[in-house]
């Protein structure tokens, strides 16, 4: 076996090893700022909104000034 194809073969599982920790590393990253994220967003003071319910009467409609009838005349066949 060459040294070069060693060489190679060592790289590869130094590498792999580096790419693994590093994501191992990232995701507790992203898992501890969404524990801070959390945190935060539920020790928020109240923002002291309320909601109010109303019920709308109509008003009154004027009487109509005018009535308009509108007849069709049909064809007999």
């Amino acid at each position: 076996m060459s040294t070069h194809a060693a060489r190679r073969r060592r790289r590869r599982r130094t590498t792999l090893w580096l790419r693994v920790a590093g994501l191992a590393v990232a995701g507790g990253l992203l898992f501890l700022l969404g524990i801070a994220l959390g945190q935060a967003l539920d020790e928020a003071p109240e923002q002291g909104t309320r909601t109010q319910v109303r019920t709308l009467r109509p008003l009154p409609l004027a009487p109509a000034q005018e009535t308009v009838t509108v007849t069709v005349a049909t064809a007999d066949s």
